[in-house]
């Protein structure tokens, strides 16, 4: 295990929630936080992709983003966005301080703005072709594995 907890902010697709169960389970993060309308397990539609790892990463759910990203900041996390901001810094350039929670959103949103001031940083993934972002499974796959690599000791 690796300090590294994931806040699902309602994510539409129960496919992308299997995926990042999936891909959570290899990085080595600590838990899943699924929040507002973000589908829990168990479901078909998650445990079709998550292959098992559903049930081997420690989960939770939440209606209000807000009150878990504040509780794991008062806990000693760094919280990161991954969302295309003004202030975004590329994953890559990210230097992880401690335990993180990496916040991922909405398919389509992103993330509310509420959540913007309870951040350390914002990071994105530069983006070469016509399209401005990734699959949000995609997309939290890149960014744990570079945060594993920093985070491991």
């Amino acid at each position: 295990m690796i300090p590294l907890t994931v806040v699902c902010v309602n994510i539409r697709s129960l496919h992308n929630v299997g995926s990042i169960f999936r891909t959570a389970d290899g990085a080595g993060v600590e838990k899943i936080w699924l929040c507002g309308i973000t589908g829990c397990p168990p479901h078909p539609g998650i445990c079709k992709i998550a292959l098992g790892a559903e049930e081997r990463v420690p989960w939770e759910y939440h209606t209000d983003a807000l009150v878990v990203v504040r509780q794991l900041k008062q806990a000693g996390y760094q919280v990161v966005l991954l969302e295309q901001t003004d202030v975004s810094v590329e994953y890559h350039r990210f230097e992880p301080l401690g335990p993180v929670a990496l916040v991922v959103g909405n398919e389509i949103d992103g993330l509310d703005e509420d959540l913007v001031p309870l951040a350390d940083v914002a990071v994105d993934i530069y983006m070469a072709g016509i399209k401005n972002s990734l699959n949000v499974g995609v997309a939290f796959g890149v960014v744990a594995y570079h945060l594993r690599t920093r985070l491991k000791s």
